[in-house]
């Protein structure tokens, strides 16, 4: 007897496809359908938020292994302003391989309106001796509590302010011809520091003196770096042998000058010896300025003390003063 046929068994998944093929046929069967798949969306990074640069504080600069503390500041006399709109950078110790060197006080011309310059100073850090760079910056940050003068006291600056588009200079503290530069004030200064001629921070023998709160928000603000000018000023000055420490027993004979990178010429200042009169006082007994004459402003901003009164003399006596006997 022949046996019925029978039908090939089919998988569920088999069955499922047919269907599926079977209801398209019928869809396709009406119409026809383009099937495409959807593009994947682009993706688009939303813009940056706007950043403004902050430079962060001057890290110390350690020029080798330093162990050595940089010579006291030398006695000087300010140049007058030769160029009106000048700013005054006072002079410090740099360093290079053969030692110290002094970087000569000079006015230069500020990078743009609004800007005051910070002093670089020493600073005793790690043991060794390292330099905190200068900088410029809408307000004065802290430089060590060093006393460089002429207004730059310890803490902040009083030689001139911004007025404006212009810069205003303090007469009582700066050298400035008034009957050229216009724009002067009058302010005295008042050292609430001892005025002394260390010139580093931190260590045995150093300044004790911490950054304020307001020298703290300094040091975040946006800076700008020393000049051309500037870099070339201390670039020459450590080219010139006559302004290393060992040459000129921490007494330069070019402590400032009225122009940077300028060290001939008028305009030099050289450091005063020790011994010799403090700045702006008589070179010789009894001698007076010249009528008129503005009296030199110290490395202190202070002005020039007055001569000592002299004793009364004897009426009837007089080669002896009042009160003593012969």
């Amino acid at each position: 007897m022949a046996k019925p046929l029978s039908a090939p068994s089919l998988s569920a998944h088999s069955l499922a496809r047919a269907a599926l093929l079977a209801s398209v046929g019928v869809v396709a069967a009406g119409c026809t359908v383009a099937v495409r798949p959807l593009p994947p969306p682009a993706y688009v990074a939303p813009p940056p938020p706007p950043v403004a640069y902050v430079a962060p504080a001057p890290a110390p600069v350690v020029e080798g292994q330093i162990y050595e503390a940089p010579p006291p500041l030398p006695v000087y006399e300010q140049p007058p302003c030769p160029v009106v709109g000048y700013m005054w950078t006072p002079g410090y110790w740099g360093y290079a391989p053969s030692g110290y060197y002094w970087v000569p006080g000079t006015w230069v011309a500020p990078p743009r309106v609004g800007v005051l310059w910070t002093p670089g100073y020493w600073g005793f850090v790690g043991g060794v001796y390292a330099f905190h760079a200068g900088y410029w910056g809408p307000h004065i940050g802290f430089y060590g509590g060093v006393n460089y003068g002429f207004g730059y006291v310890g803490s902040g600056y009083a030689g001139g302010r911004w007025v404006g588009n212009s810069f205003a200079y303090n007469a009582a503290v700066t050298n400035v011809n008034v009957t050229v530069v216009h724009n002067t004030y009058n302010e005295t200064v008042v050292n609430n520091v001892t005025v002394n001629r260390v010139s580093f921070n931190g260590g045995a023998g150093g300044i004790a003196a911490t950054p304020t709160a307001q020298e703290r928000v300094a040091a975040q603000e946006p800076h700008l770096q020393p000049t051309t000018q500037q870099q070339q000023h201390v670039t020459e000055a450590a080219r010139n042998p006559a302004l290393f420490a060992k040459a000129n027993g921490g007494h330069p004979a070019i402590a400032a000058t009225t122009h940077p990178a300028t060290f001939t010429g008028p305009g030099v200042v050289g450091a005063k010896l020790a011994g010799h009169p403090a700045p702006g006082a008589p070179l010789t007994p009894g001698a007076h300025p010249a009528p008129g004459a503005k009296p030199a402003v110290a490395a202190n901003g202070a002005k020039p003390p007055k001569p000592p009164k002299q004793p009364p003399v004897h009426k009837e006596h007089p080669e002896h003063p009042e009160g003593e006997k012969s």
